[in-house]
């Protein structure tokens, strides 16, 4: 397989990453284009990452973390989301964050993510327990769920339980969620893409953003319907079958990202 085509396998992936990690998906983006710049100009580097997606997130590693400082302390640039963004990222350890991503939402394990940090396995542990700990000093929020599969659903109802939050409805079709939404306010939701009826979880989630700031987080069996660069992609998008620790992850990266947007 070429460079180009390895690579291109796994973009879509690094780029998810990279959303999560800096919060947006520019930033991300530009991170992203940075490390594929940086192997084109580095043959040595190129040939490495023809070893798939470990040494890919290796090379975007080097990257993001020599240039998080400088990002982290200039607030001059960007919008007033994505520098508030920045504010908050300062409250975490960056390395924390990084460990918990990396083998939650991307799936690597202890070992792996080891490789593309440059840090041992044990010490991967002890920064994801870390970052636990920090990213789950959120307020609880009020949770709406778009899923038409009823023992999913429940999976879900009781993972947002015992991390704190609340309900404040479920639905299996875009109607039912418009209901839900027309008598409460949800903080966060969690959808699906093809619901019961043959309706769309993207429409649904669309109807809901016309008249309220909220984060979402697609959980879905068909990610490529997501994952095209045709609109706008979301920042948290989940693979089902899901393990509950990366569910838990992107929750806690939703909330904790929304919290940094500016009042007002």
């Amino acid at each position: 397989m070429s460079i180009g085509a390895e690579v291109a396998a796994h973009l879509p992936f690094l780029r998810r990453y990279a959303r999560a990690l800096t919060g947006s998906q520019s930033t991300g983006d530009a991170f992203v284009q940075a490390t594929l710049e940086a192997a084109l100009a580095d043959e040595d580097l190129a040939d490495t990452l023809k070893g798939g997606r470990v040494p890919l997130y290796a090379a975007f590693n080097k990257v993001w973390s020599s240039a998080y400082m400088e990002i982290g302390e200039d607030n001059s640039g960007g919008g007033l989301h994505e520098r508030a963004a920045q504010d908050q990222l300062k409250k975490i350890t960056p390395v924390n964050r990084q460990a918990l991503l990396l083998t939650t939402v991307e799936d690597f394990s202890p070992s792996e993510a080891a490789e593309i940090m440059g840090v041992s396995a044990d010490d991967v542990s002890r920064l994801v327990a870390d970052a636990v700990e920090e990213i789950e000093r959120e307020s609880t929020t009020s949770v709406l769920i778009i899923e038409d599969e009823p023992l999913i659903s429940m999976q879900l109802e009781d993972l947002v339980r015992s991390l704190g939050h609340d309900i404040c409805g479920t639905a299996a079709t875009r109607t039912q969620a418009q209901e839900v939404v027309a008598e409460k306010t949800p903080g966060l939701v969690l959808a699906d893409i093809q619901l019961a009826d043959g309706s769309s979880g993207l429409d649904a989630v669309d109807d809901i953003l016309q008249s309220v700031s909220v984060p979402v987080i697609f959980i879905t069996a068909y990610p490529e319907r997501l994952l095209t660069g045709d609109r706008t992609e979301p920042t948290y998008l989940i693979t089902k079958p899901f393990h509950e620790d990366t569910v838990r992850a992107a929750i806690s990266q939703a909330l904790f990202f929304n919290s940094a947007r500016p009042v007002g």
